[in-house]
């Protein structure tokens, strides 16, 4: 039995490189938008917080990734979600239909915006 991963690192270590590249664009756009962002491991998947919340989840499994950037966002953003299959928490994705910038940027800029507005 393999060890969970402790860091985003190991756990982008055991993900098939094509899916490790889309995860590891997400996490750098996600810091670019956020420089205070910090990376741990939540409930087993990558994670990068902000002011001591999560901001967003990323993760891998074998026909699909998710990206979790919070209730708030998915509803606000729900019309523009609509290609994907979208749940109350994560919008699951796939190589041959991605997550574009644009859309991720705006969904992490919901949620600073309602973490900066202390909305619990």
């Amino acid at each position: 039995m393999q060890a969970k991963p402790k860091t985003i690192d190991e756990y982008l270590d055991g993900v098939d490189s094509e899916r490790r590249a889309v995860l590891e664009r997400i996490r750098a756009l996600v810091k670019r938008l956020v420089p205070a962002a910090e990376e741990k491991m939540s409930y087993g998947m990558p994670t990068l917080t902000y002011r001591g919340r999560a901001l967003v989840y990323f993760t891998a499994a074998k026909h699909h990734m998710s990206f979790f950037p919070s209730s708030w966002a998915i509803e606000e953003l729900q019309d523009r979600l609509t290609m994907y299959k979208a749940t109350q928490h994560a919008i699951q994705f796939t190589l041959d239909r991605p997550l574009p910038d644009e859309l991720i940027t705006d969904l992490v800029l919901v949620h600073v915006r309602e973490i900066d507005g202390d909305r619990q």
